[in-house]
């Protein structure tokens, strides 16, 4: 996996180990070595081990190793290369926390994002950043079944995002197969996902929006996410005030 014993630390989330590592770098590297051979040396996902150690939920090494990074690295090494860096379908780790159902992890990176990045690196490189698919970390909690994840990165969102970036960039926003926040659900949680978003569509959205780009809406293959919804699909229907013609023409 061409991991560093630094990076396999982190997996494991041996911080005592991880402390001596970093020890015997200060002992034995150059600035540059310790910078670009450990806190920047990435494996063959492309990640460093600040990211492993965001992958494995990993607090304690996760918030260890930026503090040493922010000991040694420069403003724009930390954001491009830990917080903004991609790997793994083009995730950033803020993608990869939100489709885990890591809440700790993601609320870490949002505070240091708030820190570390401009409102528009903020809100292009993080909220609103995308994977290969086309999705936000948004659009990924969906996917992944996490409804407390979805909550919380909404409740950012709407705090700094335009009225305008949340309807079209997260509720109306369709990924490169063309399915809609609606088709990406998944999970055992289903139903009380779709319905936390059919009532913030209600709270955004135009009667025609939500009628046609997110109702209707289909994806590269024509189906609705009606017809993709599965066992939640009767329970969902009976809680949305629409009307029958709209249903039959879908």
């Amino acid at each position: 996996m061409n991991k560093t014993a630094w990076h396999v630390a982190a997996e494991a989330g041996t911080l005592d180990v991880l402390q001596i590592i970093w020890e015997l770098a200060k002992k034995n590297l150059t600035r540059e070595e310790i910078n670009n051979k450990l806190l920047l040396a990435t494996d063959n996902m492309n990640r460093t081990a600040w990211h492993v150690a965001a992958d494995g939920g990993k607090l304690g090494l996760l918030q260890k190793i930026w503090e040493l990074a922010k000991g040694n690295l420069t403003r724009e090494e930390i954001n491009n290369k830990l917080l903004l860096a991609t790997y793994n379908m083009n995730r950033t780790a803020w993608h990869v926390a939100a489709e885990g159902g890591k809440l700790g992890v993601l609320q870490i990176i949002w505070e240091l994002a708030k820190e570390n990045l401009t409102t528009e690196e903020l809100k292009n490189k993080l909220l609103l950043a995308t994977d290969n698919m086309s999705r936000t970390a948004w659009h990924v909690a969906a996917k992944g079944g996490r409804l407390y994840v979805l909550q919380i990165i909404w409740e950012w969102a709407t705090e700094n995002l335009t009225r305008e970036e949340v309807n079209n960039k997260l509720l109306l926003a369709t990924d490169k197969r063309g399915k809609t926040i609606l088709h990406n659900v998944r999970g055992t949680d289903r139903l009380n996902l779709l319905l936390k978003i059919w009532e913030w569509a209600k709270e955004n959205l135009t009667t025609e929006e939500i009628n046609n780009k997110l109702l209707l809406a289909t994806d590269e293959k024509g189906r609705s996410a009606w017809h993709i919804a599965g066992e939640n699909l009767n329970d969902f229907l009976g809680n949305l005030m629409i009307d029958e013609d709209i249903l039959q023409e879908g």
